[in-house]
């Protein structure tokens, strides 16, 4: 498939109406059941489920499947959906498991070229064209990182530069000596270059870089970090997002403020677990809940009802050229991260945004100890003493608490290229 049809034919999808798409996904959805009814993990969960579904209404009748079924009891075997011959698997990435060991992940051929289908959503939003020329700012390990954004791109004709291996001064320097106008990277890591440039007196705002795509972490649909990421770097930024176990589900509206999902690949719900709802209810237009998942080209592996712990307020009454469902603020944090702070709900992201409003660069870490009955919060940063102060200020004004901020020296707190940790959970000390 060439460039230019990958475009035509991705144009037309963000084109399709509500009954199109919904006919789409039927369609699919109905051969994905049909391989999973023969899968040793889905035969007993499909239960009595009569196939071919007649509505997508009846998707809600399959039990949803969490990161924790996935985990094989054996290290190094890969997650359960992944069961076919290993013959039948070209490709290996692997991700934490919840278990205390990694889970491999696998891709047929076939698999891998449907990564690669739902990237050039993200690329089209990019409005990359065959003379862009792209850095891969990634270290190219097991974990699925940008694999798949370096593959399409080189299918959408580009040319890419491996980052691999390098310290973040020669990826600056391979940007400006190979006039790069793509930098794929986590927002983060984005920061990071940021402040190493400053060191270095070097100008990222005239460099050739006129676009960034992030991913790994939220960041990319956060006003604050997102416009210092823009300015520091005179570039647009588009956010994606994605996971090994479901694929490459998401990228940015082009006004940056969200993400939708790539609906002609994957069926979504958003559903509210409480007390009353331990299945899950589905969540009313705008409503914060959780995103699930069903992939509809994955059939090495496929991810039927897929609970993410992406937490999404998303809609589909919205004004954006691509008609998919759209997510609001993109990924607002992890379900597995929030953290209830003397009764207020306090996401990792939200901590983030407010130091960026600061410091666009400033690295920090979120400390959570328990006191009694009561979580309380803490936030090391690498701040001056009066900055540090003007961090708490802000914590008080934007989240109605108090938050300890200390400050740490410039360089002691640990940086990040792929999904950063600065979550230190000590509860369970």
């Amino acid at each position: 498939m060439n460039q230019k049809h990958d475009h035509d034919d991705i144009s037309r999808q963000w084109c399709l109406t509500r009954p199109e798409i919904e006919s789409l996904q039927l369609q699919r959805l109905n051969q994905v059941l049909h391989v999973a009814s023969h899968h040793p993990f889905y035969r007993d969960r499909m239960g009595a489920v009569r196939l071919p579904l007649k509505s997508l209404d009846q998707l809600a009748e399959l039990p949803l499947i969490s990161k924790s079924d996935l985990v094989a009891e054996s290290p190094g075997e890969p997650g359960r959906i992944f069961s076919l011959p290993r013959a039948s698997y070209t490709r290996f990435h692997q991700t934490s498991g919840t278990s205390g060991h990694p889970m491999p992940v696998l891709d047929t051929a076939d698999d891998w070229r449907w990564w690669l289908d739902c990237w050039q959503h993200v690329l089209h939003a990019a409005e990359i064209v065959p003379t862009d020329v792209a850095m891969m700012a990634f270290s190219f390990g097991p974990f699925i990182g940008f694999w798949t954004a370096s593959d399409a791109l080189v299918r959408a004709d580009a040319l890419v530069i491996p980052g691999g291996g390098m310290s973040s001064e020669t990826r600056l320097q391979m940007i400006i000596d190979h006039q790069c106008t793509v930098v794929c990277c986590t927002p983060t890591y984005a920061l990071h270059l940021m402040a190493v440039a400053e060191k270095l007196s070097i100008d990222l705002r005239n460099t050739s870089v006129t676009c960034l795509i992030v991913a790994g972490e939220p960041g990319g649909s956060v006003p604050a970090i997102r416009s210092r990421i823009q300015e520091g770097w005179n570039a647009k930024v588009i956010d994606h997002s994605g996971a090994s176990e479901i694929g490459a589900w998401g990228f940015g509206s082009r006004d940056g403020k969200g993400l939708h999902v790539i609906e002609t690949e994957f069926i979504a719900e958003r559903l509210c677990f409480d007390a009353s709802h331990p299945d899950g209810r589905p969540a009313d237009d705008g409503e914060e809940a959780e995103l699930v998942l069903t992939g509809l080209g994955r059939l090495g592996g496929p991810a039927i009802r897929y609970r993410t712990g992406d937490t999404v307020r998303g809609t589909y009454r919205h004004e954006h050229p691509c008609r998919f469902l759209y997510l609001e603020g993109g990924v607002l944090g992890r379900i597995d991260d929030m953290i209830v702070i003397r009764g207020v709900n306090v996401f990792p992201s939200s901590i983030e945004s407010i130091v960026r409003m600061l410091d666009p660069t400033a690295e920090f870490r979120m400390i959570v100890t328990k006191s009694g009955d009561l979580d309380r919060l803490a936030v090391q940063a690498e701040l001056t003493e009066s900055r540090c102060s003007e961090l708490a200020e802000l914590f008080q004004k934007r989240l109605a608490m108090k938050v300890d901020v200390s400050h740490v020296p410039f360089g002691s707190l640990p940086r990040f290229e792929a999904k950063s940790r600065r979550l230190d959970d000590r509860r369970k000390m």
